[in-house]
């Protein structure tokens, strides 16, 4: 049964929705999650939830580090008593540790929370940097255009995009590459499988 997607749909309504409508909307990467859930089985619950709650350290009052990912994981850890696997989703999403390297923040962030496994966080990647900030899917190749265009050259976010990058491909690369390989294994039409995930 999924328990955790309906409270951090919940959650993160709560911090976000009034405050921070554009972080709001982009917390529906889980809909990217949602469609992933034949690839992901038993995991699908998980990374839903985690989708939901990936961007919640930009609410007021849970921004202190300055570091998004690590103050949204603290917060899940202190004050929900999260589940360890969500709280390493949420602070290593999206190859965090690169943007805590430029804030001089990766040996906290790495003390605190160890990283996902590869499988589960490019799957977190990959909904996150699929989904604009007006909580649409969108090719990664125009998401990360669109930070760098919201983001000055020389800002840490900017910095730390144009670093992640090639990992950020590759993960996005993988998942398209699960879902296509599930799709075979299901013995599925092409169009069973995302259309935002199907590769031509």
């Amino acid at each position: 049964m999924n328990t955790l997607a309906p409270s951090a749909q919940h959650l993160a309504r709560a911090l976000l929705q009034e405050p921070l409508p554009r972080r709001w909307r982009t917390s529906r990467a889980s809909a990217r999650a949602r469609g992933l859930a034949p690839v992901l089985g038993a995991d699908a619950d998980l990374l839903e939830a985690a989708a939901w709650l990936h961007d919640i350290g930009y609410a007021p009052g849970l921004a202190t580090t300055g570091l998004h990912q690590l103050d949204g994981a603290r917060y899940l850890r202190d004050a929900q008593h999260a589940g360890a696997m969500l709280c390493r989703l949420v602070a290593h999403h999206s190859c965090a540790i690169i943007e805590a390297g430029e804030c001089g923040l990766a040996d906290v962030l790495s003390s605190e929370f160890d990283p996902a496994p590869d499988a589960l966080a490019s799957v977190l990647t990959c909904c996150d940097m699929t989904t604009s900030p007006d909580g649409q899917p969108v090719p990664v190749e125009q998401r990360l255009a669109e930070i760098q265009d919201r983001y000055s050259s020389g800002h840490l976010v900017s910095r730390s995009i144009q670093l992640a990058t090639p990992m950020i491909l590759r993960a996005v690369e993988q998942v398209h590459q699960r879902a296509a390989r599930t799709t075979q294994l299901r013995g599925s039409e092409a169009d069973r499988c995302p259309a935002w995930l199907c590769v031509a």
